[in-house]
């Protein structure tokens, strides 16, 4: 039960070219930075990423991003890596756009053994009629387009909706962080760092855990736990030194109100 690894090269174990990633946190806010650096550094390549975005430009999955290790991506919002945007319109990188609620909910059926579920979300759009750009050539011709998906009509509560398809993302592995978690892989995490996180390492096969405070088993209330251990198998404790390098997405430019009115006091 004991879930603990020493190392970074040892949470990642496994992890090979090609494989498809789950990876938590919303921009840079939940991200786990160190996993993702390690992958960096092992030189892992050809990666399918499933996140809600892939970082910025020189942080999180942007480092990734930058050195060509990412070959096609999942994701909902994607406005504010460049590097994105040309890699994209160039042909070099293949993304697949999805609803956010529908990525959100995608990455827990996976979790829950769902292959497939239907939502009104993307009905009469390209989402479900097909011919969304997933890939360009050098000369931004479209390559590749998204089929079209199959559609159903269901009544709810006596009002008839077309909903269409959606297929779970079953991942190979998840990059994740939590503010605390113990030796069985309990985690809690800390405010709008629980965004992506949970789902995405209930989706994956092999579900990895950087925590920011490890204790032991019993320590968290279980009415405390936002992510069971079960879906968690390496948990990796990080220094100090790491658990406070946080990057900062945007900073404020301007002086807060009443930091001039204490000034002016």
């Amino acid at each position: 039960m004991d879930k603990v690894v020493a190392s970074a090269s040892d949470a990642l174990e496994g992890l090979t070219d090609g494989m498809t990633v789950a990876v938590g946190g919303f921009g840079l806010s939940g991200i786990p930075t160190v996993l993702i650096h390690q992958a960096l550094e092992q030189g892992t390549a050809e990666l399918e990423i499933v996140s809600n975005n892939c970082g910025v430009d020189g942080a999180g999955l942007g480092l990734l991003l930058a050195e060509g290790r990412i070959r096609r991506v999942i994701a909902s919002y994607v406005g504010e890596n460049k590097e994105f945007a040309r890699q994209y319109l160039s042909g070099e990188l293949e993304v697949e756009l999805t609803p956010q609620g529908t990525l959100a909910e995608k990455l827990r059926a996976g979790g829950a053994g769902i292959p497939a579920f239907f939502t009104p979300t993307g009905v009469g759009s390209q989402i479900s009629e097909g011919g969304m750009p997933w890939r360009y050539d050098s000369e931004g011709a479209v390559v590749k387009e998204s089929p079209a998906k199959e559609t159903r009509e269901f009544t709810v509560r006596d009002h008839a909706r077309d909903h269409v398809l959606e297929h779970a993302i079953f991942a190979d592995f998840a990059f994740v962080r939590a503010a605390k978690g113990d030796r069985h892989g309990n985690l809690v995490f800390n405010k709008s760092a629980r965004n992506f996180n949970p789902l995405c390492a209930m989706s994956a096969q092999v579900a990895v855990a950087e925590v920011e405070e490890l204790v032991e088993p019993g320590e968290i209330d279980p009415d405390d736990v936002h992510l069971p251990g079960i879906y968690v198998q390496r948990v990796l404790p990080l220094t100090p030194e790491q658990a406070a390098d946080k990057d900062i997405e945007k900073h404020t430019t301007r002086p807060r109100p009443d930091a001039d009115d204490a000034e002016k006091d």
